[in-house]
């Protein structure tokens, strides 16, 4: 999610990092002279032409068909689980089997079973009601499929943010391509084959390749696109498609806060929000990004955490459970937001081993207090094991806090006081909210999943994702008599009068 994709300049599409330095990472263009890249680019291409050609000429898949696909994608991955876990695990030097199961396998299957159960609902053609004036007549709401859906898919969920937006996009009825990013090759490898063995190109295709292959794909003229990564590429995203009228959906990122209310257990709010900062070492969109907390209760809630954290990972250093950060640059940007903290004032507390020698890149987790908003740490989205914690006087101290800043994805708030919990949802915007847990909300399969403003726009997961992937077409159905003949020109007639009176008013 750190990568940068600019719009083309001068013909030449350029990539740079998010992490504070401007490191040009490849400019190429579409006539580039190295053989690979243009075979790859040409092969793009190819494949989106055939799919687009599928959806003209297939007839709409049935229920029953789109059943089948689902049902044999969910199977394909079931089968494969531990060759993706440790793929994934080979790509991320360290990544935890039991969280790849739980947080790419487990929504997967459980969201293919609820789609599979409601398809039948959602394919219904909708009837809705027509004014007696314009009998007789009918209106029906069908939902087509839009034709060919463009998927970008991040790094530190591979399979899960492939296919979750895959279940929507296919239960439509669509042919999807989708590119994997060239930051886990060794998933995205692994993922292609097995798409490849189970389903035809014309249907499923899974793009591999460099940065240049992300630029022409984001530029291809889909039906649909979809961006999970961060809020800086998705506005460059958005304005590729643009150049073709692409409709997108964008699901970002951002700062996504906690508020821990007066009335909350500490102790159970401090393991749910370790559970939901640490899981995958942080490296979640919708991960706590900070805590607002009672002024008194700072030091109370920071002990807490320590005990949470060191009760789940009693030690770091060759902990399998614990995920390390991905690559060598995610890993040095982190510690650099570390240190510009410490060099500006503020404390922090290192729950962990501060040294570990197992060859991976286990972080403990840094608590940050005392940090001023001006620091890096308080302006971009961490995606890491680090968590700043700040000091609020009263409620609406903290909801002033979080609407003072970006709309973010994610919004958590610990409290069993109802009118707490309606205050917070009632005051603050968010592109989903989870009360005393975190994570949570984006493991209901039948309840939709986007964000608002800087952390994204439109929706999948659940009907919703239907929806998102279908083209909502209202069709009239006139009967035999001509009614509408009465208000024909030439105007003036008795009967045409009395209609226009009668419905205008």
């Amino acid at each position: 999610m750190f990568y940068l994709f600019n719009l083309p300049i001068n013909n030449k599409p350029i990539f740079s990092r998010t992490d504070g330095k401007t490191e040009t990472i490849m400019a190429t263009t579409l006539e580039a002279t190295d053989e690979t890249i243009a075979q790859e680019l040409s092969s793009l291409k190819t494949v989106f032409e055939r799919q687009k050609q599928a959806s003209r000429t297939a007839s709409i898949p049935s229920r029953e068909e789109r059943i089948r696909t689902l049902q044999r994608l969910k199977q394909v991955l079931l089968d494969n689980q531990e060759a993706i876990a440790a793929t994934i695990s080979e790509d991320f030097s360290g990544r935890s089997r039991e969280e790849t199961l739980i947080g790419e396998l487990m929504p997967i299957a459980q969201n293919i079973n609820t789609t599979c159960k409601k398809l039948a609902k959602w394919m219904k053609p909708n009837k809705r009601r027509v004014g007696w004036h314009l009998q007789p007549a009918k209106a029906v709401v069908h939902y087509q499929p839009l034709g060919v859906v463009g998927i970008i898919v991040p790094w530190n969920y591979p399979v899960q943010l492939a296919v979750m937006p895959m279940i929507s996009v296919l239960a439509a009825g669509n042919r999807v391509m989708v590119k994997m990013s060239e930051r886990v090759p060794a998933t995205a490898a692994l993922f292609a084959q097995l798409m490849a063995d189970h389903f035809t190109n014309d249907l499923i295709a899974v793009i591999e390749g460099e940065a240049d292959v992300a630029a022409e794909f984001s530029q291809l003229p889909f039906d649909h696109l979809l961006f999970t990564g961060s809020t800086q590429v998705g506005r460059r995203v958005m304005k590729a498609a643009a150049e073709n009228l692409t409709p997108v959906t964008l699901e970002l990122g951002g700062k996504s806060p906690v508020i821990i209310a007066d009335d909350a257990d500490l102790t159970e709010a401090a393991e749910r929000i370790c559970f939901g900062k640490s899981f995958n070492s942080g490296q979640t969109c919708i991960a706590p990004d900070y805590v607002l907390c009672p002024r008194d209760k700072q030091n109370a809630l920071i002990e807490a955490l320590h005990l949470a954290f060191t009760k789940m990972y009693p030690k770091l250093a060759g902990n399998r459970d614990y995920t390390s950060i991905i690559d060598n640059d995610l890993h040095q940007r982190l510690h650099a937001l570390i240190d510009e903290a410490r060099e500006a004032g503020a404390e922090v507390h290192v729950i962990g081993e501060e040294c570990i020698d197992d060859g991976s890149r286990r972080m403990p987790l840094h608590i940050i207090t005392g940090a001023s908003d001006h620091l890096t740490v308080m302006q971009e989205e961490i995606f890491g094991p680090i968590l700043p914690v700040i000091p609020y006087d009263n409620l609406n101290d903290a909801l002033d806090y979080i609407n003072d800043r970006p709309r973010p994805l994610g919004l958590y708030l610990f409290s069993h006081d109802e009118q707490v919990q309606q205050q917070v949802l009632e005051l603050t915007h968010s592109g989903g909210v989870c009360i005393n847990d975190t994570l949570l909300q984006v493991a209901v399969d039948d309840m939709p999943f986007g964000g608002i403003g800087p952390s994204g726009m439109g929706h999948y997961h659940g009907h919703e994702g239907f929806l998102t992937f279908s083209k909502t077409k209202g069709t009239f159905y006139k009967g035999k008599p001509n009614t509408t003949k009465l208000l024909y020109p030439p105007y003036g007639g008795l009967l045409g009068k009395l209609i226009i009176k009668l419905f205008i008013r």
